[in-house]
């Protein structure tokens, strides 16, 4: 019998039960020194990996962070901490602190909080190092941090409990302040080029702007159901009509959708609208905003992910919807009979749906593992776009575009329409098809329209899935803190 299984047998503690007594044992000793062991402020603090970058022999630092590593070479100690920046190693010794300083440093253990003052050196073997002259107990860390190929690998771990994956992972500390670097750099130009930055209403009476399954609540004060957004766009617009002629918004939408490594039910997009342009304007928009944010990651605007490289030098390709279907059923997308059997021989749903659903499905299946782009696609039939002006040149379609990177949606823009009686119309439609998202007709959007909305461009644009490529994240839950997660029970 192992000691393991004897110590199990006898009902004596397990490993991990004697590294959570052996922590609280060790706050418990630094309390009775009289030391607070949850700290407090260190002041002078300074980033970690500046002052690693721009070393300075004897300079005098006051650094805070985690302790990750420990090492113990004759009476030299060394420690090394990490903050959000980078890491440093830390030379202790008793000579220079003290005993009552060695004392409490014998107290600390991995993953504890520490402020620590000293002046840089480097080792025999280059590394940058302090001399620690004094040091504070910041934070004692009660439970210990995973092993460090163990849990960490584990994605269930690293996306419940996340916390765990950006101390473990500087990689994914990188990836989310490359994303807040991103968003950061997305607004302020477009506030640069006239837009400002507006907030809309997040619960909703009536859903729409998407076809969607939305989610559900409830006012209690008001006794009234409202929906999560599934878009911003009917309030957005309302915007256009009252004289905002350039507004944006940095939005949280919610569809009560599956799960995949490129959906997630809460995401966020960022959506535009730009008074007296069309839908050629936001391909010109959209192409000077993704060059200029694959800059940050990439200085050529050449953009690695997933094994292959994308080039975000404009102009990008314009590809039309209904060509791209015919180039790969063999067929025109308006004939129900072919594409009823297409869509059979794909195993894909039919049953009673119309026809420009199943139609869209089969386009799906057959076009979109091959649109590795960047490449907008163009000009969709009108029944899939309900909130989009028709084309003067073709009547079938509308002037609307996809933009596709890495066969994936990136975005999604129209030239809107503003003609309250075809909205209208177009919104009758949908209530017959009971689309999802649209559960009634949103009044006061159309009353909005008739007093007069102008010609308008109009884009929304995945800002999780555009930080997935410029970081080389293969899944959305990589780019999102905190993706919903399926209960342990």
């Amino acid at each position: 019998m192992s000691e393991q299984e004897k110590k199990e047998t006898t009902g004596g503690p397990r490993p991990e039960e004697k590294l959570l007594a052996d922590r609280r044992a060790h706050m418990d000793a630094v309390k009775a020194k009289g030391i607070d062991p949850w700290g407090g402020r260190h002041d002078g603090t300074a980033s970690i990996g500046p002052i690693v970058a721009a070393y300075e022999e004897g300079r005098e630092v006051s650094v805070a962070g985690r302790i990750t590593g420990r090492r113990q070479f004759g009476k030299a100690n060394f420690l090394d901490l990490r903050d959000w920046t980078g890491k440093i190693q830390l030379y202790v010794k008793k000579d220079i602190v003290g005993d009552a300083a060695m004392e409490l440093f014998n107290l600390l253990d991995l993953g504890d909080l520490i402020g620590v003052k000293g002046k840089l050196f480097k080792t025999k073997t280059g590394e940058t190092t302090v001399e620690v002259m004094e040091f504070r107990v910041l934070t004692k860390s009660l439970r210990p941090l995973p092993e460090k190929w163990h849990g960490l690998q584990n994605v269930e771990i690293r996306y419940r409990q996340r916390y765990l994956d950006l101390i473990s992972n500087p990689e994914v500390m990188e990836t989310f302040r490359k994303r807040s670097l991103i968003v950061s750099e997305w607004r302020r130009w477009l506030s640069e080029r006239g837009f400002i930055e507006v907030e809309t209403p997040m619960m909703q009476p009536i859903p729409g702007g998407a076809a969607a399954k939305p989610f559900t609540t409830h006012h209690n004060a008001l006794d009234m159901q409202l929906y999560m957004r599934i878009a911003p766009e009917l309030y957005l617009k309302r915007l256009l009509v009252g004289g905002m002629e350039k507004v944006f918004e940095i939005n949280r939408n919610f569809r009560n959708e599956g799960i995949s490594p490129r959906h997630n039910p809460e995401f966020t997009m960022c959506e535009l609208y730009w008074a007296y342009s069309d839908y050629n304007g936001m391909m010109e928009l959209t192409e000077g905003l993704l060059m200029h944010l694959s800059r940050l990651t990439s200085t050529t605007g050449r953009v690695p992910f997933d094994g292959r490289e994308f080039d975000f030098t404009p102009p990008w390709p314009r590809k039309k919807y209904l060509d791209l279907f015919q180039e790969k059923a063999g067929f025109d997308w308006f004939d129900h009979e072919k594409v009823v059997a297409k869509a059979r021989e794909l195993k894909l749903e039919v049953g009673k749906r119309p026809h420009e659903a199943i139609a869209n499905d089969v386009w799906e299946h057959l076009v979109e593992a091959d649109l590795s782009g960047p490449v907008f696609v163009i000009d969709f039939p009108v029944e899939l776009s309900p909130l989009t002006k028709r084309s003067a040149a073709d009547n079938r379609v509308v002037e609307r575009f996809e933009l596709y990177i890495a066969n994936m949606e990136i975005a999604n823009a129209y030239t809107e329409l503003n003609d309250p009686i075809e909205q209208r119309e177009r919104f009758e439609r949908q209530i017959t098809a009971k689309e999802e998202g649209m559960e009634r007709i949103d009044e006061d959007f159309l009353v909005a329209q008739e007093h007069g909305m102008p010609p308008a461009g109009g884009i929304g644009i995945g800002v999780d899935r555009v930080v997935m490529l410029l970081t080389d994240s293969k899944s959305i839950r990589d780019v999102i803190l905190f993706p919903l997660m399926r209960n342990l029970e």
